[in-house]
């Protein structure tokens, strides 16, 4: 019996399968177990042809490949290059469980390239799981951005047999390529961004509230509500965040080009963070993920690392804003199927706009609102206090001016993000600054003795709750590292209390 090893998805990280493989004397046959699918059982007709292409000889035997472990679903095409080669190499003396083999096999006997494979490689090397691989020709581009795996590129069956046959005269096929973005160097983490603005902030004219309110949410990650007539600039402010958020580390483009691929796009290995806009009637599933078989990944999970962006906030349905919470607070999703239970992880900066009445005229100095008293508070009762309370800064915009002028431009605004970044990196923080823990608080967040005074008369005026109390402090360090201050003084905790919702 010989054994290679592959993998294949449970919810979207990588589980490591066992190829087994036995040709015993009996009636010729071909059979594959081990909950295999569709894709899987139709390689048997794809390996007996590459082989035969290839003048090798198929064996008269009982030929059995199990796939372990057994309890878990596979599916793919990506088993085909490791079921020939035990097949080939049955009869020859060299271990190859060490080995990782991917691939699917074409009629001809070429070794093609399979969408799949960059997202399933790299969650097998975050696990630490891989350290070499037999991987199609085609994908050592995509495949050399992940590190610590040593990757061997195979174009056809025979190539495969080659390095299978002689492992110590063959070398890797690639090195590991760099990021080709500017960057910068911390604690020996290196963080990367880029200093295209396909949408600039210079075409936002007044608002200078909600502009700051937004640098403020850049720069620490923090979730957003714009409120304001129809056409006054939330959704342009909204879609012009995406381009002055905090540069990224390795590690988390690498997790985006995941994601990206799960999605059915390229990777592109860029320093750009994802940006999710859901539609209001998009489903619950199409947005926290599900399935009746199998847990699929939502916008929700799509959205890590990025923007989570909800256009006409209070026309989502209850439930989908109620089930917003978890992951808001706990930065991840889990999915429970009877199949399968599935944990993402969720950590987006969530940016809401809203109209303050359902005609949208309530602000709005030259138009009258046509709506009831009882229609407002209707529409206002569809976002909770839970749910505005796990809210960071709440905006309310200001009526268009046609004397409204330009200010700052993406390129000034994502220039202090980056130093805000580099400030909080150097005293030794970890996670931007509305993910820190209670920990990361206590440690970061200190306050001088006037601004400890304000933040409790705060406490008692407005009978903030814990939650409360702590984002404010986030909110407050934010605007201190903006300013490049140690210490949360008085004027920067005002004016995060001046963000919060009453």
């Amino acid at each position: 019996m010989k054994t290679v090893r592959c993998a294949t998805y449970e919810g979207i990280e990588a589980k490591v399968v066992d190829v087994e493989s036995t040709l015993t004397k009996g009636l010729p046959s071909f059979s594959i177990v081990g909950m295999a699918s569709t894709a899987i059982t139709e390689s048997k007709e794809r390996v007996k042809s590459a082989l035969l292409s290839n003048d090798f000889t198929f064996p008269p035997k009982r030929i059995t490949f199990l796939l372990a472990p057994s309890e878990l679903a596979k599916s793919g095409s990506q088993f085909d290059l490791s079921m020939a080669l035990l097949i080939l190499l049955n009869a020859v003396d060299t271990d190859l469980s060490e080995w990782f083999v991917f691939g699917e096999l074409g009629l001809d006997g070429s070794v093609k390239e399979n969408i799949q494979l960059y997202p399933l490689i790299l969650s097998l090397a975050n696990q630490g799981l891989i350290s070499k691989a037999l991987v199609p020709y085609e994908s050592l581009e995509k495949l050399s951005k992940i590190p610590n795996v040593a990757f061997y590129g195979v174009k056809n069956l025979n190539e495969a047999v080659e390095i299978l046959k002689n492992q110590e005269n063959f070398e890797p096929s690639i090195q590991k390529s760099e990021i080709a973005y500017p960057s910068y160097e911390i604690a020996n983490e290196r963080y990367y961004y880029m200093k295209e603005y396909d949408e600039d902030f210079i075409d936002v004219r007044g608002q200078e509230v909600a502009k700051r309110a937004a640098l403020i949410a850049a720069a620490g990650f923090h979730n957003i509500i714009f409120e304001g007539s129809p056409g006054c600039g939330k959704s342009m402010i909204a879609s012009r965040l995406r381009y002055i958020l905090p540069p990224m580390s390795a590690s988390e483009i690498l997790d985006n080009a995941k994601l990206e691929v799960l999605q059915g796009d390229e990777p592109s290995f860029s320093p750009r963070r994802a940006i999710k806009n859901p539609h209001h009637t998009s489903t619950m599933a199409s947005i926290f993920g599900g399935g009746s078989h199998k847990a699929k990944i939502g916008e929700v999970g799509l959205a890590n690392n990025g923007i989570l962006f909800f256009d006409e906030l209070p026309h989502f349905s209850k439930n989908v804003l109620e089930s917003l919470r978890e992951p808001m607070q706990d930065g991840k999703i889990r999915i429970s199927r009877v199949n399968s239970k599935v944990e993402y992880p969720a950590k987006f900066l969530f940016i809401g706009a809203m109209n303050p009445c359902p005609c949208g005229n309530l602000l709005d100095a030259h138009r009258e609102c046509r709506c009831s008293d009882l229609e407002i508070q209707r529409y206002k009762n569809r976002l909770s206090d839970p749910f505005l309370d796990r809210i960071d800064l709440s905006v309310v915009m200001q009526n268009v001016n046609v004397d409204d002028k330009a200010s700052y431009s993406s390129k000034e605004m994502h220039k202090m993000v980056v130093e805000a970044h580099i400030f909080a990196k150097r005293r030794g923080q970890i996670s931007l600054n509305a993910a820190m823990s209670d920990k990361e608080i206590e440690q970061y967040c200190t306050l001088d003795a006037e601004a400890q005074s304000v933040l409790s008369m705060a406490v008692e005026r407005f009978k903030l709750t814990f939650r409360s109390i702590k984002k404010v402090q986030k909110v407050a360090r934010t605007i201190a590292d903006l300013e490049k201050s140690q210490l949360i003084d008085k004027k920067h905790i005002l004016e995060a209390i001046s963000y919060r919702r009453r």
